[in-house]
């Protein structure tokens, strides 16, 4: 098998693209590379070193999760500044940096021949909180959250590195009941990008509070263009998603499950008189489809979701909060959710002493059956935990010693 590196070193008005080199080139002069790959998967593991307040992560490299251990310690590459987020696309590794308001990196990576990750690129854009893979770009979206009705969005060539499409979304226009729509993430669906967003005051002092916390929807936009083309809505459950926690995943057979973890507040307390569920629009359609509803909530004996990790074939592991009828704390219990079939099953060998999970960096084969995330205790640190979602049991894997697992990711080579 052959994949196709494009390593460009380019300036552009959005952008100052740097890569070890003094001079900048232009789109005329992209190197085209030809790389064989071997088959073989190299892990990376993102770590915030231990006992550490604003440190930036460390890239850890591995070849199995399923055991051994890696450690911060003499090891690893380290980010340039605190805040790292991550996301592989067309097997390279993307770091980006969450500025909080000011101007926020973007640093890509691939493994050479051998398995070492090296790093291609280092860009400066700004504060974005959301990114998601879509067709042959990395879309980000910079979404504020009171005074400036627009965010921006943004697509970047996942090969090329530079942007290619950009466009401004009036959030209080789309929102269109006196708040604004605040995007919770983005997921290609066939060949569109359906976005869920919540609804929000976008004031002090209930930025994230909502006067309609019984609603969801999604923005359908085309792709590449961004022409927004209608918003789907039910008022069966409260929005997808959370803020910066996705909850649609188009599965195989081109069906579209949303999940809502019925987390809309208001002054900070809980204010959905809805479920906690799962809804579904169908493949080719831009509706929920109004026959099914999936109340895990009812299920689960009153629990809230709080994430998921789609594991391949319907089947998704999915994090529960830990008290029935809470939305507090970071403590987690897990479960297997099967879409298709509407099964719910806790999941046990999950230690219960939680102080941290991966959310949305976990990773999956998509084999219908195993997932990896990272589960950090009180008592022993940060662990991989594997999870079978055939028996429900999930088992220590790979240790990191000295840092806390904030991502897991994979790349071939």
């Amino acid at each position: 098998m052959k994949t196709r590196y494009l390593l460009p070193f380019l300036s552009f008005s959005l952008f100052a693209l740097f890569a070890g080199c003094d001079k900048e080139l232009d789109s005329s002069e992209i190197v085209d590379v030809d790389t064989e790959l071997t088959g073989a998967t190299k892990y990376i593991i993102s770590a915030t070193p231990i006992g550490t307040t604003g440190i930036a992560d460390y890239l850890l490299t591995t070849n199995s999760l399923d055991s051994g251990m890696v450690t911060t310690q003499g090891n690893g590459i380290e980010q340039d500044g605190s805040y790292r987020y991550y996301l592989t696309h067309r097997n390279r590794f993307f770091s980006l940096l969450y500025g909080q308001g000011n101007p926020g990196a973007v640093t890509t990576y691939r493994l050479d021949a051998t398995g070492k990750l090296n790093k291609l690129t280092n860009f400066q854009t700004e504060t974005v909180q959301l990114f998601a893979p879509v067709k042959d770009d990395i879309f980000i979206a910079k979404i504020p959250r009171s005074g400036n009705e627009f965010s921006s969005f943004f697509r970047i060539d996942a090969r090329k590195y530079q942007i290619v499409g950009e466009k401004q979304v009036n959030i209080v226009k789309l929102a269109g009941n006196g708040e604004r729509a605040h995007f919770t993430w983005a997921t290609q669906v066939g060949d569109k990008l359906f976005a869920p967003y919540m609804s929000i005051k976008g004031a002090a002092p209930d930025v994230f509070g909502t006067a309609y916390p019984d609603s969801s929807w999604v923005a359908v936009y085309s792709y590449p263009d961004l022409t927004l083309e209608k918003v789907i809505k039910d008022n069966r459950t409260s929005y997808i998603g959370a803020y910066f926690v996705n909850g649609l995943v188009e599965i195989e057979n081109g069906d579209a499950y949303a999940f809502s973890y019925a987390s809309a507040t208001n002054s900070g307390t809980p204010s959905s008189k809805n479920p906690s569920a799962v809804i579904r629009i169908n493949k080719g359609t831009t509706e929920f489809d109004k026959s099914y509803f999936f109340n895990v909530e009812e299920l689960s004996g009153g629990y809230h979701m709080a994430g998921q990790s789609y594991l391949g074939m319907g089947k998704f592991v999915v994090q529960m909060y830990a008290q029935p009828k809470s939305l507090a704390g970071t403590a987690r219990k897990f479960a297997i959710v099967d879409v298709i079939n509407k099964t719910f099953k806790w999941v046990t060998g999950v230690p219960n002493d939680i102080t941290r999970t991966t959310t949305i960096n976990n990773y999956a084969p998509k084999d219908g059956r195993t997932g990896y995330i990272g589960i950090t205790t009180a008592s022993e640190g940060s662990y991989v935990y594997v999870f079978d979602a055939n028996i429900a049991v999930a088992k220590k894997g790979l240790k990191v010693v000295g840092g806390t697992i904030t991502a897991i990711n994979a790349l071939q080579y």
